[in-house]
């Protein structure tokens, strides 16, 4: 089996990126021949950027994921602009969507109405190219957070189509989010995903934040005026906590409500903040001389595309001939 995600390379990575896709990432090393994994760079430049700051990002998000546990021997780690087969592979995509199709896209709405700039057609096309991404690895499964759900039944639909006007070629992959805590939400706005880029940063816990700062974020986190620890649509503060500690302590959301069940809500913040501190530990020890070593990243980027590329190529072959494009 082939697992395929990719992952932005703007802001820090937080909580909820590590919860919704970077641990899946590690696990699925075990599952999948093989597992691989993108740094999407060029779904960055959808948006206002930096040149040399994307650059120091893609680096920085390469640093986290190898030590969050990404070993180069045991998967396939590059950097999206490396690998052109994605690109190419898009525009004969664009044939089989339909305008609509991306018109409906939840994320294409929430980021444009945030734009003070241009909204870029890249931004509106941006599914088209992740469903490029995925497919042209012929992956099975997608291990992303349960807001990318819609745009994984768009690459489905997307090989479909192309497979029912040009022949069996693409693989429609499967959805993999994780069973607890899919969805990991703003410690102060708990209605909201926690976010790079919206809310304040009280309401994230980033990966390399001191035990210190997990700690007073957990501590300072919304909840509502109850004081009962369960799980319940009326109180989504104490849900997403509650979440959140099965995650960091490797237990179920049922046996969480029954130790806290005789708990405030003060003493249960506190216990999730030390959790938390303890189990983003090793990410936030072993980050800083992965990423000193910026020669050692390029390298992995490198052979890692390398490699991504010996797959895509395969697969847009067998697309171009497919369609009719260059020799018979």
């Amino acid at each position: 089996m082939r697992i395929f995600s990719g992952i932005q390379p703007t802001g820090e990575k937080h909580l909820g990126n590590y919860i919704g896709a970077i641990r899946q990432y590690v696990e699925g090393q075990d599952r999948a021949d093989p597992a691989i994994y993108c740094i999407v760079d060029l779904h960055a430049i959808t948006v206002p950027f930096d040149p040399a700051e994307l650059r120091q990002r893609v680096y920085d998000t390469a640093a986290v994921l190898l030590a969050s546990g990404l070993e180069p021997d045991r998967c396939v780690l590059f950097r999206q602009s490396d690998v052109y087969e994605h690109t190419e592979l898009c525009w004969l995509l664009s044939t089989v969507c339909a305008h609509g199709d991306l018109n409906r896209m939840h994320q294409f709405k929430e980021k444009s109405a945030r734009q003070r700039e241009l909204v870029s057609a890249g931004l509106f096309f941006y599914p088209v190219l992740q469903a490029a991404d995925v497919l042209a690895y012929r992956a099975e499964e997608v291990p992303v957070g349960e807001d990318q759900r819609q745009h994984v039944e768009l690459m489905r639909e997307l090989a479909r189509r192309f497979n029912e006007r040009f022949g069996d070629v693409l693989v429609e992959p499967e959805l993999r989010v994780p069973e607890v805590a899919a969805r990991v939400m703003d410690l102060q706005e708990p209605e909201r995903k926690m976010s790079t880029t919206v809310g304040s940063d009280s309401g994230r816990v980033y990966l390399l934040d001191d035990p210190g700062a997990i700690r007073k974020k957990f501590g300072s986190a919304v909840t509502d005026s109850g004081r009962e620890v369960r799980r319940d649509p009326e109180k989504a503060g104490i849900t997403n906590l509650i979440g959140i500690m099965a995650v960091a302590t490797g237990r179920g959301e049922d046996e969480v409500e029954a130790e806290f069940a005789d708990s405030g809500y003060g003493d249960f913040k506190k216990a999730v903040g030390e959790a938390v501190a303890d189990y983003l530990a090793p990410v936030r020890e072993a980050y800083p001389a992965i990423r000193e070593d910026e020669e050692g990243l390029e390298r992995v980027l490198s052979e890692g595309a390398d490699r991504a590329r010996e797959m895509a190529s395969v697969t847009l072959a067998d697309a171009r001939r497919a369609m009719g494009l260059g020799p018979a």
